[in-house]
């Protein structure tokens, strides 16, 4: 089962289990965060597409780290003009590990499960 979901400007596939390196979100290393701009979710051959996002879904995670990207060299040169300029840049991005993908299906499952119990 993965997702698909929308967090600055960018989409990302995710999935249960694993990490995603998405833009800074501004959050702590170990503290929650909910994505709920769900784009898409996929469950074998079973698929909810939204318009635009899926209607009661969301993914939920935990902030690893903020870190930065490796350096990117930005190199400008002008033919015979003596102009030459060399920069660097690194982009500041969050990891965050995916725990949970939730959906309408999903809730009224675990529900019914805690009410037979």
């Amino acid at each position: 089962m993965y997702a698909i979901v929308e967090t600055g400007g960018k989409q990302y596939q995710v999935e249960e289990g694993r990490y995603v390196d998405v833009e800074l979100l501004g959050s702590e290393a170990d503290s929650k965060v909910v994505f709920d701009k769900v784009v898409m979710i996929v469950n074998g051959k079973k698929s909810k597409v939204g318009q635009p996002y899926v209607a009661n879904a969301k993914v939920e995670g935990v902030v690893l780290k903020n870190d930065k990207a490796k350096k990117v060299i930005v190199y400008k040169q002008r033919p015979k003009k003596g102009y030459r300029v060399k920069r660097g840049h690194r982009q500041e991005f969050c990891r965050v590990m995916i725990n949970k993908i939730r959906t309408t299906a999903s809730k009224k499952a675990a529900e019914e499960t805690t009410a037979e119990a």
